[in-house]
């Protein structure tokens, strides 16, 4: 009983979250995005996926928080679909447990989502999600993300690297001359912003509000200069 309060509950907040950030979710994809939490766990008992291990906290410090990035990374694939780059390809470097990248692929089903890792269990999970959840524009990829030259329209990372380490070894996967990286940071990183290479420019940097979480977050959005 006192999970079915839990998952009610966790729910609830999670329905409140997505109210608060005007994301407009279906059932079905709040349904879709508790699965991934269940399924979240359930894995990360065996594999590691993330040191969070309280479900409260993965809904805030995890869902509710990639949510954010939601918002602002459809406003962008509507810019790409009005310049008429209609079939939007995103990789998602050091995704981990599918943070963000599962949530993307949920919640923008028109963007093809492929999270790289270079832990062969990490990737075998976010195979497993897709597979699970049904999600056909989702694709767990092992491997160095300096490795890869299929080209992507958007880079996205959450706590993954420094920026400058993050578009050095993801530059070649690279769409040009539209493709962007987007980058989910805490405090406004300068000293990262100062070392970028030349070649690469800052063009927004926008705050965001995590439902629930009292914290500092924003989206670095880069491209090549």
């Amino acid at each position: 009983m006192t999970t079915a309060v839990t998952n009610d509950s966790l729910r609830q907040q999670l329905q409140a979250g997505a109210d608060a950030l005007a994301l407009g979710l279906t059932d079905a994809q709040i349904t879709l995005l508790m699965d991934f939490l269940a399924l979240l766990q359930k894995w990360n008992k065996v594999y590691n996926l993330t040191s969070v291990r309280d479900p409260q906290e993965m809904m805030t410090h995890h869902l509710l928080d990639s949510l954010a990035a939601v918002p602002p990374l459809r406003r962008h694939v509507a810019v790409l679909a009005g310049d008429g780059h209609h079939a939007v390809r995103l990789l998602d470097v050091g995704s981990g447990g599918g943070l963000p990248g599962v949530v993307f692929a949920i919640c923008c089903p028109e963007v093809d989502v492929s999270c790289v890792d270079t832990v062969g269990k990490k990737a075998a999970f976010i195979q497993q999600a897709a597979v699970t959840l049904k999600l056909r524009n989702l694709h767990g990829v092992h491997a160095r993300v300096e490795t890869l030259t299929t080209p992507f329209d958007i880079i996205s990372c959450r706590a993954f690297a420094s920026l400058p380490d993050f578009v050095t070894w993801s530059r070649a996967a690279l769409v040009a001359p539209h493709g962007v990286w987007l980058a989910m940071k805490g405090k406004h990183p300068e000293d990262e912003i100062a070392a970028l290479p030349a070649d690469v420019s800052v063009f927004h940097v926008e705050q965001l509000t995590v439902p629930g979480l009292d914290a500092e977050r924003c989206i670095i959005w880069m491209k090549p200069a």
